[in-house]
């Protein structure tokens, strides 16, 4: 058995504690300088992703979706409501509006990815050495599976997202729709690239088992901040963050009771 260094107090936090302590030193390490500059990258990458995707397929979208619109009763009886009070056409609103949702969470993706592939690395060396000095790297620096894995969820999360664009049309689905993918690209690309190059396989399965409801969790909670344009702009960033003080944390304790005699890693294998 590896000698596993003991450095958590036994106080250490567990269950949805963890989660809360996860956050708040994740909000601490975001308001680093060197996270504050990391920052921009995946931004600039999804802002001019945004522009590309809305000059490419404003159009024909905001078509289809009129035209959709005219077939689907509900929206014709608002129609017809709204305008014989008075108030705003909304035909003339909906397609702009959710052509927009569909449009920019695309480019979105695109800088999760562009933060797991190329900002992860920055995050690791930074919070790794100031935070979780103590925890071993023995995760071989699997960096191509890491940049494998952050394009395959992308690759599912775009997808997934053009093939339920018709559920879009029915309240309240688009919030649904939206909470539940970016819980699934947050969740299997951050959690993977946060503790792959600390953990060894084996240590990856048993924590990613044990802590599996409390990573997603992590993931629905960034979703639905994800809901809100301004976070757009530290979310990449600040979910790395996050996943990473979750999971190196989780590590340092298993690690520790493996050290303190509990034969973790044996036990967790049988079971």
């Amino acid at each position: 058995m590896n000698d596993y260094p003991v450095a958590v107090p036994a106080s250490a936090p567990s269950g949805i504690s963890a989660v809360a302590t996860a956050f708040r030193r994740a909000l601490a390490s975001q308001l680093q300088p060197r996270m504050l500059l990391a920052m921009f990258l995946p931004f600039l990458i999804a802002f001019v992703g945004a522009i590309v995707l809305i000059w490419m397929f404003w159009t024909p979208l905001t078509d289809w979706l009129e035209t959709q619109a005219l077939d689907f009763g509900l929206i014709n009886t608002m129609e017809q409501w709204m305008v014989a009070v008075g108030l705003f056409s909304l035909k003339l609103y909906l397609a702009p509006l959710l052509a927009a949702f569909i449009l920019l969470p695309l480019s979105g993706i695109l800088g999760l990815i562009v933060a797991a592939v190329f900002v992860m690395p920055i995050v690791l060396n930074h919070v790794g050495r100031r935070d979780y000095a103590d925890v071993e790297r023995q995760g071989k620096f699997l960096s191509a599976v890491g940049v494998w894995n952050a394009i395959w969820v992308g690759t599912v999360f775009c997808i997934g997202w053009v093939l339920t664009l018709p559920l879009w049309l029915i309240p309240p689905l688009p919030i649904v729709l939206s909470v539940w993918w970016w819980t699934y690209a947050f969740t299997r690309i951050m959690r993977f690239d946060a503790v792959v190059e600390h953990a060894s396989a084996h240590e990856r399965r048993i924590l990613w088992k044990r802590h599996n409801r409390q990573l997603w969790l992590i993931g629905l909670c960034l979703a639905l901040m994800n809901l809100f344009p301004p976070a757009w702009l530290v979310l990449p960033v600040y979910s790395a963050l996050v996943f990473v003080h979750f999971s190196l944390e989780a590590l340092r304790q298993l690690r520790r009771h493996a050290a303190a005699g509990v034969d973790t890693l044996i036990l967790e294998h049988k079971t």
